[in-house]
């Protein structure tokens, strides 16, 4: 699945008056939100009600679990900690719609429970999955039963936060089939997710290498090149993940970053923009980035307007503290 993370650094906020302000500005995706052991249960169904596939991926740590919803298009996770999560939905027939959910104290009732409703919206389906669900390439075909099986006991694995066993399980899938993309891929996001980015670049880039057609590492690769500081590098990759899926909020928002670390604001503005309209709560962020623009550029009340956008969508957010200090400063 596609990944994210993110950075803290010091800059500066050229506005009226020049303020120097500790700024959480993302240079891959992820929020970082605060970790309680309490775990909640997700409640979601889809409107209008449809059949799906149901995915669930940590956004910014080692989780996978997977269900089928019901006749009403209802389903549910279980015992998740607190964080944002990629919700993948697969629609018979009409394609995938991705979304961040997030999960907290602040979304969630007296009992834990957090309710999330899918619209589903012809603009927010890829339907670039229905024909990549039904074309099965010869590598594919070629992965031994026991690669798979492994694969397959690496995802439920996550589903427990057993990441050292859902490692062991990937490392001798790709053993077994060194053509295993997916495999090369789950070991990437694994890897990256608990700050192992040089490690994550290696997995993605033989993932890519053994399905050059695959999205995930390509869109893995180019954020994985911005977390290392290689914008230059990493277009050609988020430019190209953009015109592959172009409903991604994910690619969108990496290529507003890597317009950003490019020096070119105008760009880096149109692209976070549309990636906040697929997906106003996604886990990048682009609501921080977007207000450093509007700052650069002397635009104080678009600015405030952004960062009051994310502490909305993300008031669990161990950013949110740091993001309400700024804004206080802003309004004086």
């Amino acid at each position: 699945m596609p990944l994210i993370a993110a950075a803290q650094r010091e800059i500066t906020i050229a506005s009226g008056s020049s303020l120097f302000v500790r700024a959480l500005l993302i240079v891959l995706l992820a929020g970082v939100v605060s970790a309680e052991e309490r775990t909640f249960e997700l409640r979601g169904s889809i409107e209008p009600e449809s059949k799906a596939a149901v995915t669930l991926h940590g956004a910014t740590s080692p989780f996978s679990a997977s269900t089928l919803t019901d006749s009403r298009g209802r389903f549910r996770f279980r015992r998740l900690l607190a964080g944002p999560y990629t919700l993948s939905l697969y629609v018979i027939g009409r394609g995938e719609v991705r979304q961040t959910v997030v999960i907290g104290p602040a979304h969630a009732d007296n009992r834990g429970r957090v309710p999330v409703i899918i619209h589903l919206r012809e603009s927010l389906i890829d339907t670039d999955t229905m024909r990549q669900r039904h074309t099965v390439s010869k590598d594919e075909l070629a992965v031994p039963d026991r690669a798979n099986r492994l694969y397959n006991s690496a995802q439920r694995k996550l589903g427990r936060r057993d990441i050292g066993g859902a490692v062991r399980d990937l490392e001798q899938a790709v053993e077994i089939a060194p053509r295993f993309s997916a495999a090369w891929n789950n070991l990437g996001t694994i890897a990256y997710q608990t700050g192992k980015y040089k490690r994550a670049e290696e997995y993605f880039r033989e993932a890519l290498k053994q399905d050059p057609e695959s999205y995930p590492p390509l869109v893995n690769l180019g954020g994985v090149l911005l977390t290392l500081d290689r914008p230059k590098e990493a277009f050609s990759y988020n430019l190209h993940a953009v015109l592959t899926r172009p409903s991604d909020a994910l690619a969108h928002s990496q290529l507003g970053m890597n317009y950003f670390g490019l020096g070119k604001l105008p760009e880096a503005m149109k692209s976070l923009k549309r990636a906040k309209e697929l997906d106003p709560a996604h886990f990048s962020h682009p609501q921080i980035l977007m207000a450093e623009i509007y700052l650069r550029w002397n635009k104080e009340s678009e600015a405030i307007a952004e960062l009051k956008d994310f502490i909305k969508w993300h008031p669990d957010s161990e950013r949110t503290p740091h993001v309400q200090k700024l804004l206080e400063k802003l309004k004086q």
